[in-house]
């Protein structure tokens, strides 16, 4: 969306006739919110500029503000305009009131994601969910379901901007030998190398490590070689520290064990160890609890977080785990 953005003027400001501004083709399908306006129109301080299409003239953002206004009596409303497409003057319209004001509706919302499918299919699931605020789930389901679903795409484009293809067989089969021969880059690395996200390196990475064929269920039937056998991936010692623990080991009571030992808690760098591996002792249950409450609109920038903080914590385990290996 940077590309969009950067073609609204913030910084000119003016004041536009309210009649000269349409107000058609807004992705609120059920109109304004009267009592939203009422409570605008009455509010003390001055209304934020509106965004308008300059092309057009058509209301982006702003719509119950311009009715706001209309109630104030005013004739004039304070405008900065957008000078792309239509079609990206849509895409705005919908993520400005996803993002602030009064959301959308779940049925706005996903015939939003349907017009900006077909408008942008270049775009990813990911990026449609995170302007349309809805599941990445959500949208693939709508895109199958559109006219010209079946037509053959080689790829598409990411939130970071980057062009990914959209079967990752052959990146994961890579990215599985990758991690085989150089078990200690980050994910990062290992997406860059291959051709792929770095959460489907840590998917790849994560399945390597208990065994199992970096392909998920289907990828796997369809798409792998049946004589192909990938290598197995070389563990380093911090891995071996993680994978030779008994599987039903509770990390609480390991934390707790290391809370009580002075050399740790008695020192600074020590106790905010402790505090880290404490936040990390919650159940499977809890986890998914956090997983399923992760707002939409969010869970781009949280997978990333976690990514990188996945990366840190695989990076702490390989040093500490050659340390143990020097020691020993």
């Amino acid at each position: 969306m940077q590309r969009e953005q950067e073609q609204i003027d913030r910084q000119t400001c003016v004041e536009v006739e309210i009649s000269l501004l349409s107000t058609v083709d807004s992705p609120r399908t059920s109109g304004e919110d009267p009592d939203h306006v009422e409570a605008l129109s009455v509010a003390q301080s001055p209304l934020p500029p509106i965004l308008v299409h300059r092309p057009t003239m058509r209301v982006i953002d702003g719509l119950h503000r311009v009715r706001a206004a209309e109630l104030r009596g005013q004739d004039k409303i304070a405008v900065s305009f957008f000078e792309g497409s239509e079609a990206d003057a849509f895409v705005l319209a919908v993520e400005s009131n996803t993002m602030h004001g009064l959301p959308l509706s779940k049925a706005d919302r996903k015939r939003a994601a349907a017009r900006i499918v077909t408008s942008h299919p270049q775009w990813s699931d990911r990026m449609v969910a995170s302007v349309a605020g809805i599941a990445p789930g959500t949208v693939a389901d709508i895109r199958r379901g559109l006219p010209g679903a079946s037509a053959a795409e080689e790829s598409r484009i990411g939130q970071d901007g980057r062009v990914r293809p959209i079967n990752a067989a052959a990146g994961r089969r890579n990215a599985a030998k990758i991690i085989a021969g150089n078990p200690g880059l980050s994910l990062r690395q290992i997406a860059r190398m291959a051709g792929i996200s770095p959460e489907t390196a840590r998917d790849v990475r994560s399945r390597l490590r208990r065994g199992e064929d970096p392909l998920p269920g289907r990828q796997s039937r369809t798409s792998a070689d049946p004589g192909a056998k990938l290598p197995a991936p070389q563990r380093s010692a911090g891995d071996a520290a993680v994978h030779g623990r008994p599987s039903g080991q509770d990390h609480s009571v390991v934390v707790e064990r290391l809370k009580a030992d002075p050399a740790l808690r008695l020192s600074e760098t020590g106790r905010t160890l402790l505090r880290l591996l404490n936040l990390h002792t919650i159940d499977a249950t809890e986890w998914q609890r956090i997983i399923d409450n992760v707002p939409p609109h969010c869970s781009g920038i949280v997978a990333r977080l976690a990514d990188e903080y996945a990366v840190m914590w695989s990076e702490l385990a390989l040093r500490l785990g050659g340390r143990v290996t020097e020691t020993a």
